[in-house]
Protein backbone atom coordinates (compact mmCIF):
# COMPACT_ATOMS: atom_id res chain seq x y z
CA UNK A 1 0.00 0.00 0.00
CA UNK A 2 1.10 3.49 -0.85
CA UNK A 3 0.98 6.26 0.65
CA UNK A 4 -0.26 9.23 -1.23
CA UNK A 5 0.29 12.95 -0.82
CA UNK A 6 -3.87 12.99 -0.35
CA UNK A 7 -3.14 10.48 2.71
CA UNK A 8 -0.42 12.02 3.98
CA UNK A 9 -2.25 15.81 4.27
CA UNK A 10 -5.09 13.74 5.75
CA UNK A 11 -3.47 11.93 8.27
CA UNK A 12 -1.69 15.51 9.53
CA UNK A 13 -4.62 17.23 9.71
CA UNK A 14 -6.26 14.46 10.83
CA UNK A 15 -3.72 14.28 13.93
CA UNK A 16 -3.30 18.14 14.44
CA UNK A 17 -7.13 18.08 14.60
CA UNK A 18 -6.87 15.33 17.36
CA UNK A 19 -4.27 16.79 19.12
CA UNK A 20 -5.55 20.48 19.59
CA UNK A 21 -8.99 18.90 20.49
CA UNK A 22 -6.83 17.04 23.53
CA UNK A 23 -5.43 20.51 24.06
CA UNK A 24 -9.39 22.37 24.44
CA UNK A 25 -9.80 19.89 26.81
CA UNK A 26 -6.50 19.26 28.84
CA UNK A 27 -5.55 23.08 29.08
CA UNK A 28 -6.09 25.04 32.00
CA UNK A 29 -5.80 28.17 31.12
CA UNK A 30 -9.25 29.46 28.94
CA UNK A 31 -7.27 31.54 26.35
CA UNK A 32 -5.12 28.49 25.86
CA UNK A 33 -8.00 26.07 25.43
CA UNK A 34 -9.87 28.63 23.08
CA UNK A 35 -6.55 28.61 21.04
CA UNK A 36 -6.49 25.36 20.80
CA UNK A 37 -10.29 24.98 19.65
CA UNK A 38 -9.20 27.97 16.63
CA UNK A 39 -6.55 25.35 15.70
CA UNK A 40 -8.83 22.70 15.91
CA UNK A 41 -11.58 24.47 13.74
CA UNK A 42 -8.85 25.49 11.56
CA UNK A 43 -7.74 22.17 10.32
CA UNK A 44 -11.54 20.84 10.32
CA UNK A 45 -11.43 23.27 8.04
CA UNK A 46 -8.34 21.87 6.03
CA UNK A 47 -9.70 18.41 6.06
CA UNK A 48 -13.27 19.79 4.58
CA UNK A 49 -11.07 21.77 1.36
CA UNK A 50 -8.82 18.25 0.94
CA UNK A 51 -12.17 16.67 0.44
CA UNK A 52 -13.52 19.19 -2.20
CA UNK A 53 -15.91 20.66 0.25
CA UNK A 54 -15.07 24.47 -0.75
CA UNK A 55 -18.38 25.51 0.95
CA UNK A 56 -18.01 23.62 3.75
CA UNK A 57 -14.50 24.91 4.24
CA UNK A 58 -14.80 28.79 3.99
CA UNK A 59 -18.43 28.63 6.32
CA UNK A 60 -16.10 26.74 8.89
CA UNK A 61 -13.26 29.13 8.45
CA UNK A 62 -15.39 32.42 8.43
CA UNK A 63 -18.23 31.91 10.75
CA UNK A 64 -16.52 28.91 13.21
CA UNK A 65 -12.56 29.69 13.36
CA UNK A 66 -13.64 33.52 13.35
CA UNK A 67 -16.56 34.91 14.79
CA UNK A 68 -17.47 32.25 16.96
CA UNK A 69 -13.95 32.48 18.24
CA UNK A 70 -13.99 35.90 18.56
CA UNK A 71 -17.32 35.21 20.86
CA UNK A 72 -15.64 32.90 22.99
CA UNK A 73 -12.63 35.09 23.42
CA UNK A 74 -14.99 37.94 24.48
CA UNK A 75 -17.04 36.21 27.21
CA UNK A 76 -13.82 34.70 28.51
CA UNK A 77 -11.97 38.34 28.55
CA UNK A 78 -15.46 39.08 30.61
CA UNK A 79 -15.05 36.80 33.36
CA UNK A 80 -12.84 36.57 36.61
CA UNK A 81 -11.12 33.67 35.35
CA UNK A 82 -8.90 32.86 38.29
CA UNK A 83 -12.00 32.41 40.67
CA UNK A 84 -13.31 30.67 37.45
CA UNK A 85 -10.64 27.80 37.67
CA UNK A 86 -11.43 27.59 41.19
CA UNK A 87 -14.74 26.97 41.33
CA UNK A 88 -15.14 24.36 38.63
CA UNK A 89 -11.84 22.58 39.15
CA UNK A 90 -12.28 20.30 41.99
CA UNK A 91 -14.50 18.10 43.67
CA UNK A 92 -15.92 14.63 43.47
CA UNK A 93 -19.00 16.37 41.60
CA UNK A 94 -17.47 18.26 38.84
CA UNK A 95 -15.16 14.71 38.23
CA UNK A 96 -17.85 13.01 38.34
CA UNK A 97 -20.06 15.55 35.65
CA UNK A 98 -16.73 15.39 33.64
CA UNK A 99 -16.68 11.58 33.01
CA UNK A 100 -20.43 11.63 32.86
CA UNK A 101 -19.71 14.16 29.70
CA UNK A 102 -17.27 11.98 28.02
CA UNK A 103 -19.50 8.63 28.72
CA UNK A 104 -22.26 11.02 26.92
CA UNK A 105 -19.89 12.55 24.03
CA UNK A 106 -18.33 9.29 23.00
CA UNK A 107 -22.04 6.84 22.83
CA UNK A 108 -22.62 10.27 20.45
CA UNK A 109 -19.76 9.53 18.64
CA UNK A 110 -20.71 5.89 18.48
CA UNK A 111 -24.09 6.33 16.94
CA UNK A 112 -23.19 8.94 14.48
CA UNK A 113 -20.71 5.83 13.55
CA UNK A 114 -23.62 3.33 13.17
CA UNK A 115 -25.67 5.99 11.39
CA UNK A 116 -23.26 7.03 8.64
CA UNK A 117 -22.11 3.28 8.26
CA UNK A 118 -23.08 3.86 4.31
CA UNK A 119 -20.92 6.74 4.24
CA UNK A 120 -18.18 4.82 5.89
CA UNK A 121 -18.14 2.43 3.59
CA UNK A 122 -18.63 4.26 0.13
CA UNK A 123 -21.74 4.77 -1.08
CA UNK A 124 -22.41 8.32 -0.30
CA UNK A 125 -25.57 9.91 -1.88
CA UNK A 126 -23.27 13.25 -3.09
CA UNK A 127 -20.86 11.18 -4.64
CA UNK A 128 -21.89 12.01 -8.75
CA UNK A 129 -22.83 15.85 -7.07
CA UNK A 130 -20.13 18.57 -8.33
CA UNK A 131 -19.34 21.40 -6.17
CA UNK A 132 -21.51 23.92 -7.46
CA UNK A 133 -24.44 21.91 -7.10
CA UNK A 134 -24.09 20.42 -3.88
CA UNK A 135 -23.42 24.24 -2.27
CA UNK A 136 -26.77 24.96 -4.75
CA UNK A 137 -28.62 21.94 -3.19
CA UNK A 138 -27.10 22.97 0.51
CA UNK A 139 -28.42 26.84 0.10
CA UNK A 140 -32.09 26.08 -1.03
CA UNK A 141 -32.03 23.54 2.09
CA UNK A 142 -30.54 25.98 4.62
CA UNK A 143 -32.43 29.24 3.28
CA UNK A 144 -35.41 27.13 2.41
CA UNK A 145 -36.35 24.18 4.74
CA UNK A 146 -33.85 25.40 7.06
CA UNK A 147 -34.56 29.33 7.30
CA UNK A 148 -36.28 29.33 10.39
CA UNK A 149 -33.54 27.12 12.39
CA UNK A 150 -30.51 29.14 10.69
CA UNK A 151 -32.05 32.45 11.64
CA UNK A 152 -32.85 31.10 15.30
CA UNK A 153 -28.98 30.06 15.15
CA UNK A 154 -27.69 33.81 15.07
CA UNK A 155 -31.02 34.95 17.60
CA UNK A 156 -29.18 32.68 20.09
CA UNK A 157 -25.82 33.64 19.76
CA UNK A 158 -26.80 37.48 20.08
CA UNK A 159 -28.94 36.06 23.02
CA UNK A 160 -25.72 34.13 24.17
CA UNK A 161 -23.07 37.47 23.92
CA UNK A 162 -25.88 40.05 25.75
CA UNK A 163 -26.42 37.27 27.86
CA UNK A 164 -22.75 37.36 29.21
CA UNK A 165 -22.57 41.09 29.10
CA UNK A 166 -25.30 41.57 31.13
CA UNK A 167 -23.65 38.50 33.84
CA UNK A 168 -20.60 40.69 33.97
CA UNK A 169 -22.41 43.53 34.49
CA UNK A 170 -24.77 42.66 38.10
CA UNK A 171 -23.19 43.20 41.26
CA UNK A 172 -20.09 40.98 42.31
CA UNK A 173 -19.85 40.55 38.59
CA UNK A 174 -16.32 40.68 36.93
CA UNK A 175 -16.80 44.45 35.48
CA UNK A 176 -19.49 46.02 37.78
CA UNK A 177 -20.06 49.46 37.94
CA UNK A 178 -18.40 50.33 41.49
Amino acid sequence: MTLTAQDLLFYILGGLSLASALGVLLMTNPIYSALCLALTMVSLAGLYASMQAWFVAGVQLIVYAGAVMVLFVMVLMLFDLKSEVKAFSRGAVAGFMKLVAVGLMTGAFLAAIYNSADTLLGTSLAANVDGTASTKALAQMLFGKYVFAFEAMGVLLLIIAIGAVALSRIEGGTHADE
